[in-house]
């Protein structure tokens, strides 16, 4: 089972960028779905990007066209590309990992993955 380790966050205004990155320990790295939720206090986790095994991606719809996913198998890292941030973006992030089939789409439950990173809090200035 991977171990997970997210970076990169920080303190950005509004309409500002950031990059996340999610580091995972071992070789295996290439099974896993992997995605990106986010939560705040008294809230929910809530998904935010998904990259599975086979490269399929999927956004939530509150950040679609703003983020981005990517995975670099060879460097066991998953990374989200935020641009156009908002103060609603303000949240820790998390990275999450499951182990996947080829050919299907990344889990939008936080439920289906079993793997977790500690988190990263992003937070945005109006």
């Amino acid at each position: 089972q991977v171990q997970l380790v997210e970076s990169g966050g920080g303190l950005v205004q509004a309409g500002g960028s950031l990059r996340v990155s999610c580091a995972a320990s071992g070789r295996t790295f290439y099974l896993y779905h992997m995605g990106w939720f986010r939560q705040v206090p008294g809230k929910e986790r809530e998904f935010v990007a998904g990259v599975s095994r086979s490269a399929y991606i999927d956004y939530a719809d509150s950040v679609n066209g703003r983020f981005a996913i990517s995975r670099d198998n060879p460097k066991n890292t998953v990374y989200l590309q935020m641009n156009s941030l908002k103060p609603e973006d303000t949240a820790v992030y998390y990275c999450a990992a499951v182990i996947g089939e080829l050919g299907v789409r990344p889990p939008l439950s936080e439920y289906s993955y079993d793997v977790w990173g500690q988190g990263t809090q992003v937070t945005v200035s109006s």
